[in-house]
């Protein structure tokens, strides 16, 4: 028999919601205050948790925080009732968190369609192994939010210049990067590509289309052999949908890549050859060196054209001026920043 608890101030209301559920065979607990609600949950460990807002001692959102707080309760159901039909209010208690929302006055039916409602989908949760996105706790931080999107996902595995997704294509998955560099890029109606976006081991890519609803806008391409999860679209949208803080996360980085690729379509327009070639040099190395220390540059000179959005035979002379000037070195292809504070001046 699955345990209700019900805190409501509201001796009439309380009585009515505990017989109503009692006559669909529930174990039902009551409690008339926030503070005496908390203390019943701790001790009976109920199934599913109703909870009035405006209460004295201890309000709704109060018994909601404190019930999060404890890694036992954390998962347990919780559906608020309350006489408010604010939207900023409703709003408040789903992201503080609450599964559902029963407005006063209520129909029997109501409540125990809610309180069905639910359970079913916390049993169903238990029932499916793996599904780790499905099972996220509310007290988890941002980062441990993002590593249950990766935990227990099948990888794959693509080559150099292998295509990933292509632009038109409706989106299927949000990508990780285990390994490997992807590239996502765009072309124009006479084949000239345009890297828009650059992505190493430990970023996501592809969620632009899925935030704005939309077709992919660019290809995305392996830049180097490179392992990558796929995380389907559903499992995504569940826990933005859940998570208010991990829908801001993807959200900046959107922000965040829209002003880049602002400042590049700027620089693409005014800049001179040189300035667009040590941009996109200084680019690649604070993208992919991480140790701040000398890093050689494994990148096509179609690719750095490209990123550069300039001809390749422009950019190929452009190279031979800074190693002549003792700003880069190159060997077999590869390129050595060699004097970064030189580079960044015709940069800036």
């Amino acid at each position: 028999m699955e345990k209700i608890l019900l805190i409501e101030d509201n001796r009439e209301i309380l009585d009515n919601m505990a017989e109503i559920l009692g006559l669909a065979n529930y174990q039902v607990l009551t409690a008339t205050n926030g503070k005496e609600g908390v203390a019943m949950a701790l001790k009976n460990k109920p199934d599913l948790i109703v909870c009035d807002i405006m209460m004295p001692v201890l309000d709704g959102f109060g018994v909601l925080h404190l019930l999060h707080k404890n890694e036992t309760l954390s998962r347990t159901p919780f559906i608020f009732i309350t006489a408010k039909t604010d939207r900023s209010e409703i709003r408040k208690g789903m992201e503080q968190g609450a599964d559902d929302y029963i407005t006063k006055p209520f129909e029997g039916t109501e409540l125990l369609n809610a309180v069905a409602s639910r359970l079913r989908r916390c049993a169903e949760f238990r029932q499916e192994p793996g599904e780790n996105t499905r099972q996220l706790l509310q007290h988890l931080s941002i980062n441990d939010l993002l590593e249950t999107l990766k935990t227990n996902r099948p990888t794959s595995s693509y080559r150099k210049k292998q295509q990933i997704y292509k632009e038109g294509n409706h989106p299927q998955y949000l990508y990780y990067i285990l390994q490997g560099k992807i590239k996502t890029s765009k072309r124009n109606e006479e084949g000239k590509e345009l890297i828009v976006g650059l992505y190493a081991e430990g970023d996501f890519f592809g969620y632009s289309a899925m935030l704005e609803e939309n077709v992919y806008q660019e290809d995305a391409e392996a830049m180097e052999d490179a392992t990558i999860i796929s995380i389907p679209q559903q499992d995504f949208e569940l826990l933005i949908n859940q998570q208010p803080q991990v829908m801001r996360k993807f959200v900046q980085l959107l922000a965040r890549n829209t002003a880049e690729r602002e400042q590049q379509l700027i620089g693409l327009a005014y800049n001179s050859l040189r300035k667009k070639v040590a941009e996109a040099l200084l680019t690649l190395d604070k993208k992919f060196n991480h140790t701040g220390n000398d890093y050689t540059l494994h990148v096509s000179r179609e690719n750095l054209a490209a990123m550069a959005g300039v001809a390749k035979e422009s950019l190929i002379r452009t190279l031979g001026d800074f190693r002549n000037e003792s700003l880069i070195q190159m060997k077999e292809g590869d390129i050595l920043i060699t004097d970064r504070s030189k580079l960044a001046d015709i940069a800036n």
